[in-house]
């Protein structure tokens, strides 16, 4: 059952790099200029890449994965989405850059990519299209080097437990919900007007399931934050602050983590 899910999120993730790339969100022109799509988080978790090799899982049409090959990165990217791993190539060739971009589910990025990496790096929005996370967790220690770092920087799992679809947050969800949420909605995140229907497949997994699946798979973790900001505006009635990020107007919930591992 759930390849067929699968198939859902893929075929609407093929029509949402269509409209995200000619989004103001994803601002294309101004990243094929020069501008780093990178978010400080991530940037002052990683510091300086140049030298290393790094494997970005959910890559989806690669700004992130060549942005890090910008700094200095040798750099794999993954996505099941067979439009964003075109459009991520086309643009590794455009921007006359040294990445390598694979279609296939994360779940199977080890059948598919066979080198280990210094860093393995995910980052907002991904892990909700997984089922399972103890899969996850023992694929990214088999393509982390010894010593390599996991990264990760996520939307936080109580965001997940609200409905948004009418404009505001309705808690809806469970926080540690097994079965499948199914939402079929007019628009996407980077372009609400847009006329696409995404129809989408998701699970919400608290953050103990997260940790534990990355401990499960041997990794050590240095450490887990929390922030009751958002470095984008994908949520209603978001408040930008003076630094550029943007959080709910009472903050009485964390909008990210992030998580930093060692395979030791």
């Amino acid at each position: 059952m759930n390849e067929d899910y699968f198939e859902v999120n893929r075929n609407t993730w093929n029509e949402k790099v269509k409209v995200h790339s000619k989004s103001d969100m994803y601002d294309l022109e101004a990243f094929k200029s020069g501008k780093s799509s990178l978010m400080p988080y991530e940037l002052k978790a990683l510091g300086a890449v140049n030298g290393k090799s790094l494997l970005h899982l959910q890559c989806h049409f690669g700004q992130d994965t060549l942005s890090w090959s910008r700094a200095g990165a040798t750099c794999v990217g993954v996505d099941l989405s067979d439009e964003g791993i075109a459009l991520a190539k086309a643009l590794n060739e455009e921007l006359q850059l040294d990445a390598e971009f694979v279609r296939c589910n994360v779940l199977d990025t080890s059948k598919y990519v066979k080198d280990t990496f210094d860093i393995v790096f995910t980052s907002y929005g991904v892990i909700g299209w997984l089922p399972d996370l103890k899969p996850w967790g023992n694929m990214i220690a088999e393509r982390l080097k010894q010593g390599g770092t996991f990264y990760m920087a996520e939307f936080h799992p109580i965001v997940w437990m609200f409905d948004y679809l009418d404009g505001k947050p309705i808690m809806k969800y469970g926080y540690m919900q097994d079965e499948p949420i199914y939402e079929e909605y007019e628009g996407t995140y980077a372009n609400q007007g847009s006329k696409m229907t995404s129809k989408e497949y998701g699970w919400n997994h608290g953050l103990s399931e997260v940790i534990n699946a990355l401990i499960e798979a041997g990794l050590t973790i240095d450490y887990v934050n929390e922030y009751d900001e958002s470095p984008y505006n994908v949520l209603p009635d978001l408040i930008q602050t003076e630094y550029g990020m943007y959080t709910t107007k009472d903050k009485l919930y964390p909008l990210i983590f992030e998580i930093k591992a060692t395979k030791v």
